[in-house]
Parts: C-alpha cells; sequence; structure tokens
C-alpha cells in the first residue's frame, strides 16, 4: 500500500493567533515583530497585499502603516506555543503517526485513509481545528512529503481550493507540477535553483523526469531524493522521533542598554533558567555551559564582547546548578563602563539524564531539587510562566524586551483571561 502524507500549515499563524481575540481584525492588516519591536516577521494577507515585506525594519515603514491602517502586535511566544500545542493536539488525535515539523506545520500519515474519502477527511480536520481553535488551516496531500509540500502551496495560495488541495489520485499531476516554479520546492535553495536554471529544468515536472543519476552526480544525494520524491518514492519518512538537541541557547537583547553588574546578572540568571528548563523538558543534562555578553555593534561607544566556557563538575540540568557556575563566568567577564546590548547562555555536550555520573564527593540533593524542580515547573506551567523564579533573577525585568504592542497572554496567565459581560448583550 502507497504511504499518503498530509502538511497541515497554520495560514500566518502569528497574525491568525492575534486575530482570534480580536474579531475585528478580520479583513484587516495586521503584522507581527521580531524581538524588540524590530523588524516584521508575520504578516497577514491584507498586510502583504499593502506592500509590507518579511524582515523589514519597522521604522522603515510606518508611512504604510499609517496609510492602510496597519495592527502592529509585539511577538507574543507564550500565546503562540500554547495555541500552537492546542492544533498539534486536534492533529494527533486525527492521526496517530504525525510529524511536529515546526511550530505551525505538522505532517501527518494518512494511508489508512481511503482515497475517496481523503478530501472529505480533510476538510473535516480544516473545519474542526477552526471550529475548536480559530486557527486558518491549509492541507497538502501527496504520496511524499515533497508532494504534500507543493500540494499545500497549491492550497494556499489558489483560493478555488478553499485552502485542500491532493495530488494523491489527482487526474494529471504533471500538469499540477508544471505551473509550480523550482524554487517551491521543499529543499531547493540558491545553489540549487542556480544549478537548475543552467542545466535548463524550470519546473517541478521537468525536475521529475530528469536522470536522477545525473542529478546525483551533480547535487548528491539530497538532490537525487529530489527527484525520487517529486516521482512518488518515499525517501523521507515521517520522524516521530526527533533527536533531542546537542546544544541548547537562550539569549535575548535588552530593551535598553544595561550598565550595572546586578542587572546583567539578573537577565543573564534568567536566561539560565530558561536553558535548563529545556533540558529537563527534553529530559537532558549539559556539561558545560557558554556564558557571553556584548554591546551593541553599531552604537557609537567603546565596543566589548567576550564569553567564557565552563566545564560542570557534574552533568546537570538543575537551574540553581547552572546558574550558580554562569554566574561565577559572568562575574570574569563584566567590565565597567560599557553599556551592554544583549547576553546568553548556550549549554553543549548535551548528554540523556538517564546518564548522569556523580564524583565521589559529590554531596548535593539531587534527587530532591529534582522533586523541587518538578513542582516549580509544573506551578509555572499551569499559572503562568515565571511565577516561581530564583531570587537573583529579580523581579524588576526593566531590562527586557521592548514590546510596547504585546498582547494580553489571554491562554497562559489568569490575569490575562478574555472577560465577557454577558449583560451587556
Amino acid at each position: 500500500m502507497n504511504k499518503i502524507f498530509a502538511l497541515v500549515d497554520c495560514n500566518n499563524f502569528y497574525a491568525s493567533c492575534e486575530r482570534i481575540f480580536h474579531p475585528s481584525l478580520g479583513g484587516k492588516p495586521v503584522v507581527v515583530l521580531s524581538n524588540n519591536d524590530g523588524c516584521v516577521i508575520a504578516r497577514s494577507e491584507e498586510a502583504k497585499r499593502a506592500g509590507i515585506k518579511m524582515a523589514v525594519p519597522v521604522f522603515e515603514i510606518s508611512d504604510l502603516i499609517k496609510q492602510h491602517g496597519v495592527h502592529v502586535f509585539s511577538t507574543n511566544y507564550a500565546l503562540y506555543g500554547d495555541i500552537s500545542q492546542r492544533v498539534m493536539n486536534i492533529l494527533a488525535e486525527s492521526s496517530p503517526d504525525m510529524e511536529i515539523y515546526s511550530i505551525d506545520e505538522a505532517f501527518l500519515d494518512l494511508s489508512a485513509i481511503s482515497l475517496n474519502q481523503l478530501q472529505n477527511h480533510a476538510i473535516a480536520l480544516q473545519s474542526k481545528i477552526l471550529k475548536w481553535t480559530g486557527i486558518p488551516v491549509s492541507i497538502g496531500i501527496g504520496y511524499t512529503k515533497i508532494q504534500a509540500k507543493l500540494a499545500n502551496h497549491i492550497a494556499k495560495t489558489d483560493p478555488d481550493r478553499h485552502g485542500v488541495f491532493s495530488l494523491v489520485g489527482h487526474p494529471d499531476p504533471d500538469s499540477v507540477l508544471e505551473e509550480i516554479p523550482l524554487n517551491e520546492i521543499w529543499g531547493v535553495g540558491e545553489k540549487y535553483s542556480a544549478f537548475f536554471e543552467g542545466a535548463g529544468i524550470a519546473s517541478a515536472r521537468e525536475l521529475k523526469y530528469c536522470d536522477e543519476n545525473r542529478i546525483r552526480e551533480k547535487l548528491g544525494v539530497v538532490g537525487q531524493r529530489l527527484v525520487l520524491e517529486l516521482r512518488g518514492t518515499v525517501c523521507y519518512p515521517l520522524n516521530q522521533n526527533p533527536a533531542n538537541k546537542k546544544e541548547i541557547c537562550t539569549s535575548r537583547s535588552f530593551g535598553r542598554p544595561l550598565t550595572k553588574y546586578e542587572e546583567l546578572e539578573a537577565a543573564t540568571a534568567d536566561y539560565v533558567d530558561k536553558v535548563a528548563r529545556k533540558l529537563r523538558k527534553q529530559k537532558s543534562l549539559a556539561q558545560s555551559v557558554l556564558i557571553f555578553i556584548m554591546t551593541n555593534k553599531y552604537d557609537t561607544g567603546p565596543k566589548y564582547v567576550n564569553y567564557k566556557i565552563v566545564k560542570l563538575p557534574v552533568p546537570t540540568n538543575q537551574s540553581h546548578e547552572l546558574i550558580h557556575f554562569a554566574l561565577i563566568a559572568l562575574k570574569s567577564l563584566y567590565r565597567e563602563g560599557f553599556r551592554y546590548k544583549k547576553s546568553g547562555a548556550i549549554v553543549s555536550e548535551v548528554i540523556p539524564d538517564a546518564g548522569q555520573q556523580t564524583s565521589l564527593w559529590d554531596e548535593k540533593g539531587r534527587a530532591k531539587h529534582k522533586k523541587l524542580l518538578k513542582v516549580i515547573d509544573k506551578i509555572n506551567e499551569n499559572a503562568g510562566l515565571d511565577v516561581v523564579k530564583f531570587a537573583v533573577q529579580d523581579t524588576d525585568s526593566s531590562w527586557g524586551m521592548r514590546q510596547h504592542h504585546l498582547s494580553p497572554h489571554y491562554t497562559t496567565r489568569w490575569n490575562d483571561i478574555l472577560e465577557i459581560n454577558l449583560d451587556d448583550h
């Protein structure tokens, strides 16, 4: 039996998340900005039509924002992550075999669905996600991941498809591939595009019928897999157990320059705690931690960049332990007289938490601390991020990112839960 893949992709995900709690924004241009309200990282269709490009600094489009009445939001990672989880939960219920590809994309195995029910199944899934979460999605179906990705592109860009398109059972799939430019194929970047252009290959259909051995000779096995996947041969099965990260980084640019050590200490401790949470979530331990600090390279004042790596005596994912060693490193890095723009923490040499070996003289109550951190993580998960934190992290986060357009954390913070007064209706 042939495999059948579906790619479910949330439409303009960040902008769609903001619209859930602002129904009045339907049909209006919406953009979401990067850290410190710097650049555009998400746009609604209306914002795209207004001429707003991705990655453009927001100050460069101030006139466009005023001219088209664009609604601007700061990134609300807590909200987007929670909505993403809700979408993924629905997808997991619809198919036991699923690969979460990104925060707004997932591949499903629909091989168990009969061919004459595929379209209806996808439409019903699309409707369910919209009804239960408020997020519109596009669904593309194919015999391989690359086919599903191309079908998703058609579902998203052709309004006549209403967000669902399948290459499976299509009467003339080659006619569809003929209309798809090569740069829309998953995995085709500048290097591959340049080669294909030089070889006179202009469409997905032409690539499908290329000599796969010639493509492998020029582009390697990855290029050969592009050809095979277009033909319907599965080269990329679902990855349901992605490998844990070998390095984990958390860093941010500050909302304002920092000069005092105490503020830099609070910010760095906060980033280290976030790294430790990520380690615990993937059930891993770190054997070393790198701390870095830097000034703004575009500033006119004195410049300073430095880092220090600390080899941990025992592999750990415990926040207090990582913070302890990170701050020792930070003290050796800090210099007075500089305006610091950014700091960060990177843990490396990551191993499974089952592989912890303590030293002979290790007297730390790791089991007790592990239970305590599990409780703290649970509280923060249920009551909102950073409800419980370490004293060194401080409660004053005025150094935090600029987020002048931040929407409430409707689904992750009790104080931000939306209130509806039925007496007004």
